[in-house]
Order: structure tokens, then C-alpha cells, then sequence
């Protein structure tokens, strides 16, 4: 059962409406990395939990990025009160109202006639919200390790969002929506850690010995040797080598019955290309009009 304590987790003050910069915050309010997809990610990956430790702190830090999204719409709400209420009665002439819309040049003109300057779930370029941006697979070793890229990419776009505005208010309340995601990273990281063993993902052990087989794919300037494709840990295996690892032709084969077999064999002597057979096509007619 969740209950609303009507005070926000952080004090939200904004020092003058600003209808572009809320358009760029709607990024942490319906983006991929925003604070409805942490919610619905964590959310649903607790109701699914049989650790009672791991479930209690997923339903603990799903509620509060439901606080989260209400910090971040509440600045773009405020962003956007004074045009909102300049738009609705239309106080300003036409090419006025439009300019101070329009702001940096983004998409704030078109939130606020289609929302009305209320925080809508979209990113900032108007991408409308999905339920695609939850990438949970049910295997706590996978998810949290998920966890702590999302909370990761969370704090570097608050970061990025604190350097595009110079409004004191603005930039402390992102500071602490920032930090929280560090604090959320941390959580996560210990709750993966706790399980022991954590890696490989899953119950099925890899393949020896190709768990253990670099192969360097990507040949020319830049190559380079690190404990990313060390001989220590790796047995570095160079591309322009390629061969089938498994000691087979590397070719794909299929066991067919009689009948399907003649079928195929049918089909392909049906559709069988003539090497010798060389017909104008449209390009080349259209290429002699030209000349």
C-alpha cells in the first residue's frame, strides 16, 4: 500500500521560468534514464523477488525514484508555470509569445501546446515514454549489474543538465537527484556482491575453453594489449587467423529427410542463377539515354 506525504523529498526553488530548460529536464522525467523507468524497472523486479533482503530494497528504492519523478516534474512544472499561464490567457502578441516559447531552440513551443507546461512523459526530444526502456530478465546477478549501468547513465545525464543551467535552485535540487543515484549504484553493487558466486551470470557454466579465448577482430592502427586481452588471463588469438574454434569446417549443415532433401534440391536447381546469361537491366538502358 503506498501513501503520499505531500512534501517533497527536496526542496524545489526556481528563480525564472524557463520553458526550454524544462524541456531538457523532461529527459529525467519520461527518457530512458529518467525516474519513471528506474521505478518501473525496480518495481517489477521486486515483485518477482524471493530474497526478502534484495525485494525489501528494490520496493525501498523503486518508491523513492517515484519521489524523484516527483522533484524533477515539479521543476519542470515550475520552469514553466509563467509561460503556461501566458500561453492559456494569451497576454502577449503572437511572435512574442512563440519566441520566448521557443527558447534555445528546442522543442518547448510544441510541450507546451500539446501538454500545456505540465511535465509530460516524454524525453526531451518528445519521444513518448515505454515500457521498453525496462531491460529486467528475472536473474538478480543480471538485473543488478543492469541496476548499476542505469544508475550510472542517470547521474551522468543529471550532470549534464546541472551544466546547461545557472539557476542556483535548479542546479542544487539536480545535485541531490544526482547523488542519489550514487547512493542507489552503491546499494546495488553491495546486494550483487552478497551473492557469492555472482559471476557467470546464471546456473550453466560457460564453455572451456572459450571462456577464456580473445580474439583480436578489429585490425589496424590502434590495437592495443591491456587485462582486457592479456596472455594472464586470456589466450589472445589474432583475426586475421579465423577459423572455427570448435576444430570443425565452420560450415552450417542440417540433417534432412529423403523428401526434403529432394525439395530443397528441386528448389535450388529451379532458382539456380546462369553465370553466362548477361541482360540489359533498367540502369543500363537509363545510363545510355543519358550519354
Amino acid at each position: 500500500m503506498f501513501s503520499h506525504n505531500k512534501r517533497l523529498q527536496y526542496s524545489v526553488r526556481v528563480s525564472e521560468c524557463n520553458p526550454a530548460l524544462a524541456n531538457l529536464m523532461l529527459e529525467q522525467f519520461g527518457g530512458p534514464q529518467g525516474e519513471l523507468a528506474a521505478a518501473m524497472r525496480y518495481f517489477t523486479q521486486a515483485l518477482a523477488e524471493e530474497d526478502p533482503g534484495r525485494k525489501d530494497m528494490l520496493l525501498d528504492i523503486a518508491t523513492e525514484e517515484l519521489s524523484h519523478l516527483e522533484v524533477i516534474g515539479s521543476i519542470v512544472a515550475m520552469l514553466n508555470k509563467g509561460a503556461k499561464g501566458e500561453l492559456a490567457e494569451g497576454v502577449a502578441a503572437e511572435a512574442e509569445l512563440f519566441r520566448s516559447l521557443q527558447g534555445a531552440g528546442n522543442d518547448s513551443h510544441v510541450t507546451q501546446l500539446l501538454y500545456g507546461g505540465g511535465p509530460a512523459l516524454t524525453n526531451s526530444g518528445g519521444q513518448l515514454w515505454t515500457a521498453g526502456y525496462i531491460d529486467s530478465i528475472g536473474e538478480p546477478t543480471c538485473d543488478l549489474r543492469s541496476n548499476i549501468a542505469a544508475e550510472a547513465r542517470a547521474k551522468i545525464v543529471y550532470e549534464r543538465l546541472i551544466n546547461v543551467t545557472t539557476d542556483p535552485g535548479v542546479r542544487d535540487a539536480l545535485g541531490f537527484l544526482m547523488t542519489r543515484e550514487v547512493s542507489h549504484q552503491k546499494s546495488f553493487e553491495k546486494a550483487l556482491y552478497a551473492i557469492e558466486p555472482n559471476f557467470p551470470p546464471g546456473k550453466l557454466p560457460p564453455m572451456e575453453p572459450f571462456d577464456k579465448v580473445y580474439v583480436d577482430t578489429s585490425q589496424g592502427p590502434g590495437n592495443m594489449r591491456g587485462p582486457w586481452n592479456s596472455d594472464e588471463h586470456f589466450e589472445y588469438v589474432d583475426g586475421k587467423d579465423a577459423r572455427a574454434v570448435d576444430g570443425g569446417d565452420g560450415q552450417a549443415s542440417v540433417e534432412l529427410s529423403t523428401p526434403q532433401a529432394q525439395a530443397v534440391e528441386a528448389m535450388a536447381r529451379r532458382t539456380a542463377s546462369d553465370p553466362e546469361r548477361d541482360r540489359p537491366t533498367g540502369a543500363d538502358i537509363g545510363g545510355e539515354k543519358k550519354r
